[in-house]
């Protein structure tokens, strides 16, 4: 509802200009109307406030006799770059624009809705970008029923998921534009603030009530398609549907099929996983490069479907061998033929977007250049196909790569190279294609060369050696004469404008002459547009050939570009062992190698040999070692080639990570219970398939608790779980584990002493490490001189302390007698211990040199 408390505002009823822009307004309360007047879209009152701090758009006021409300508008010749903005921030759109001219209005001109516009539901290439654009809705029941559509393609697909959790890490790995709740989900406060930090949200209830989403599906598909049994994704898929349906008024054609997904049947990354990978997106938040994440290392695609498909393998690496020895053999084809890799990316480079293309084309939006640039695309098929046969993996997709050439040559032949954009502009049929129009344009065309014959006749008539026919949309064809020979002009002229020096003149065969033009351009213009869309109509016939070649193409794309990563960054193919074994020689990390020399190095564990526990200063690579172990088992799992001289990998079920400080200020959580949550999670999820990668364990806390949540925590995983796992540590305590536990190693990051300072080797050598050099790695990093000798007399006073209350201690114990002991004595005696302890803290503080 338009703002009630505007400055000035009187009892009276609004100007008829607001009154329809309020009545436009309630029709639609969940969207900011862009309200066209004139060449601008104007917003008033509360909307106008939004508008304005969402664009930092100057606010001014419309006055009109004693009414005032604030105003904010764009121009109309921009309004694309501002929907842009709007909808990345999160607003839904509805734009109203003008649908009668000023001149034919009756006072008021008349405005309608010809546009909603939401995050999750663009079609216009001109707002999306080339990833997946989903519109997501989840419901509650026997788990979450989570829906995902994205109408640019029309993939529809859904999943029943346990745990919140798993429902968040599933969100983050498709990262919608636009999330539906529930209403049971929408009016839970803690779970809407927690969500709303996280994910953007729309409330629709209307979806998710009775038989609406049901209706919407029953619409949509007869019968309603396998895998909505489940009540929860039943509700979700209707609602997401419903919605979706709501905004596009001229339905969803492309959506085809549903298809339910099982997130289990893949590898398993959580969401902290794929941020501490940094797989799509850098962890520093003031470094936004995507060069500086795994995506953007991989990403050497040449067509958007294949960016789309590789950032699907990405999120859903694969758990069975076979299929993955299919992409390996694909790729390691196009590794070993470069000539044919390059000559395949070629082709790949002049493709369009089929998959978008084919959606546009169902839904009845295919423009003129929509439709030339898939007949360009089309074109391009053939010699595609030949390239591949006989080549091995590849001929495979040869065989499933459809070639249209009757749709191919139909294209050519109905359109002119570089059609309009606009369909109604014309001259976009080419000659010879349709009688009827080629008629129209003759008759135009003779029009034409009449008016260009009376130039040069009126000449010789007259007398009136310069007189020149001209055209403008005011008068239409005329005559002009300049003012030396007004005497010569005929009486029979008929004169339509007087200039400084010139007038302009018609006569009833020139206006006959226009008319009949006029005429012919009219139509023929009529008969393009019907020509097109007969044209288009049949081109829809062949929609599905169309996204299968667009599905092919994307994986044949993604083939090809890692392949050429791994040839230009050196990768060799991983192998999958069957006895657990993980061997990987001189690996690397694939992104940091990008942009820093790097240290390849080695690791080998198998389940005798499970537990690695790495020691080292900071900054000598221990977290770098953890990461790149991950990425190169998650680059086997898609199907990618790895950085390393060779690489042997069980198939893991899970990866998990826990690297790095983060906290949550807005959720109240500290860094340490950030981290507990996680390690919980690994511990409760994690099984022997799994590879866990945790570091720094419990130095959130006090040295004594860390130490034993570290510690248990290794036993766990372990004695229990039985996982791969890399525990980078400064706790030295944690180095004697391989005594008592049999799978259990130790490892280094070498580091020495010179005299220059302190050196990283960035070399991962078996055995504890010796020191930690944290003294040296703070004077590396700058802390005053005086610091870091007091931190050194600190230092030394606990080493003593804690060697002197350790026999101190040792001395009591076997001093006492347990079986004469009682329970009393028992606690007095630990209350003795504990005071020792607190004590020690106490002697360093006052430790001399202070």
């Amino acid at each position: 509802m338009l703002n009630m408390t505007l400055k000035g505002q009187g009892p009276g009823p609004l100007p008829p200009l607001l009154e329809q822009y309020v009545e436009l307004r309630d029709a639609y309360p969940d969207y900011l109307l862009l309200f066209q007047v004139g060449d601008f879209y104007e917003t008033f009152g509360e909307d106008a406030e939004r508008f304005s701090r969402a664009l930092n758009l100057t606010l001014t006021h419309k006055t009109a006799k004693d009414f005032t409300t604030p105003m904010a508008g764009i121009p109309v010749r921009s309004v694309d770059v501002h929907l842009e903005k709007l909808l990345k921030l999160g607003f839904r759109v509805a734009v109203a624009d003008q649908v009668e001219l000023a001149e034919e209005a009756d006072k008021l001109v008349r405005r309608e809705v010809t546009q909603l516009l939401t995050p999750g539901t663009v079609m216009r290439e001109n707002l999306l970008k080339p990833e997946a654009n989903y519109l997501a809705a989840i419901s509650t029941g026997d788990g979450y029923g989570l829906a995902l559509l994205d109408i640019s393609t029309g993939e529809f697909r859904g999943s029943v998921l346990y745990g919140k959790s798993t429902l968040y890490d599933e969100l983050f790995r498709f990262r919608p534009a636009e999330v539906l709740l529930a209403p049971e989900l929408y009016h839970n406060q803690a779970f809407l603030q927690e969500f709303q930090r996280r994910f953007p949200v729309m409330l629709s209830e209307e979806g998710f009530q009775g038989e609406v989403g049901k209706a919407a599906l029953q619409s949509q598909f007869d019968p309603l398609p396998a895998g909505l049994e489940h009540p929860a994704l039943l509700r979700s898929a209707g609602a997401v549907l419903a919605y979706a349906l709501r905004v596009q008024e001229n339905g969803l054609p492309q959506v085809r099929s549903f298809v339910r997904y099982d997130p289990s049947a893949f590898m398993q990354l959580s969401e902290a996983t794929l941020r501490t990978l940094e797989i799509y997106e850098p962890s520093f938040v003031g470094d936004r490069s995507e060069e500086r994440t795994l995506l953007g290392v991989l990403g050497l695609t040449r067509t958007a479907p294949g960016r789309r498909l590789l950032r699907a393998w990405l999120r859903h690496p694969l758990v069975e061998e076979a299929p993955l020895q299919a992409r390996l053999d694909a790729v390691e084809t196009l590794v070993r033929d470069g000539v044919m890799r390059s000559e395949v990316r070629k082709i790949l480079y002049r493709m369009h977007d089929l998959e978008r293309l084919a959606a546009r084309l169902l839904a009845g939006r295919a423009s003129p250049r929509d439709i030339s640039a898939l007949g360009r695309s089309l074109s391009l098929l053939p010699e595609l196909s030949e390239r591949l046969v006989g080549a091995g993996p590849l001929s495979s997709v040869a065989e499933r790569l459809p070639c249209p050439v009757a749709i191919t040559e139909r294209i050519a032949a109905a359109l002119v190279e570089d059609p309009p954009l606009k369909l109604t502009d014309g001259g976009l049929i080419r000659e010879g294609f349709d009688p009827e129009l080629d008629e129209l344009r003759r008759r135009a065309e003779e029009g034409r060369a009449w008016i260009a014959r009376l130039e040069t006749e009126e000449r010789d008539r007259t007398g009136i050696s310069n007189l020149k026919v001209g055209y403008n949309a005011v008068f239409g064809y005329y005559l002009e004469v300049t003012r030396p020979h007004y005497a010569l002009v005929p009486k029979d002229w008929r004169a339509l404008q007087t200039l400084k020096d010139r007038m302009r003149f018609s006569t009833p065969e020139l206006k006959e002459q226009e008319r009949k033009i006029l005429q012919a351009e009219t139509e023929a213009i009529k008969r393009e547009y019907a020509v097109f869309l007969q044209l288009r109509e049949q081109i829809t016939q062949a929609a599905d050939e169309i996204r299968q070649a667009a599905q092919v193409l994307a994986e044949l794309d993604v083939y090809t570009a890692l392949a050429e990563a791994a040839v230009e960054y050196g990768y060799s193919r991983p192998r999958f062992s069957h006895n657990g074994t993980l061997d990987i020689v001189a690996g690397r990390h694939p992104v940091v190698e990008r942009s820093t020399p790097f240290i390849p190095n080695d690791l080998s564990m198998s389940p005798s040999a499970r537990l690695l526990i790495l020691t080292g200063p900071n900054m000598a690579g221990k977290s770098t070692y953890l990461r790149q172990t991950a990425l190169i088992a998650l680059l086997a799992q898609i199907g990618s080639f790895v950085p390393a001289e060779s690489a042997t990998l069980p198939l893991f079920d899970r990866i998990y990570t826990r690297i790095g400080a983060s906290d949550d200020i807005a959720g109240g959580r500290s860094t340490f219970m950030v981290e507990m949550e996680e390690l919980a999670t690994i511990l409760h999820n994690a099984t022997a398939q799994s590879l866990v990668l945790l570091d720094e364990i419990g130095r959130g806390t006090s040295t004594y608790d860390g130490l034993a949540l570290a510690w248990a925590a290794c036993e766990h995983l372990h004695d229990r779980v039985q996982a791969y796992t890399l525990f980078a540590t400064h706790y030295f305590e944690l180095t004697a584990l391989p005594e008592r536990m049999a799978a259990a190693r130790n490892a280094h990051v070498a580091a020495k002493e010179e005299a220059g300072g302190l050196v990283f080797y960035h070399q991962v050598l078996p055995g504890p490490a010796s020191k930690s050099y944290g003294l040296e790695v703070a004077r590396l990093a700058g802390l005053p001189v005086e610091v870091l000798l007091r931190a050194k007399t600190v230092m030394s006073g606990l080493e003593a302390s804690q060697k002197g209350l350790s026999r101190e201690v040792l001395e009591e114990l076997l001093e006492l007698d347990l079986a004469r002991t009682s329970p009393l004595d028992a606690l007095l005696f630990l209350r003795k211990l504990q005071a020792m302890l607190k004590g020690l803290s106490q002697e360093v503080v006052e430790a001399p040199g202070a």
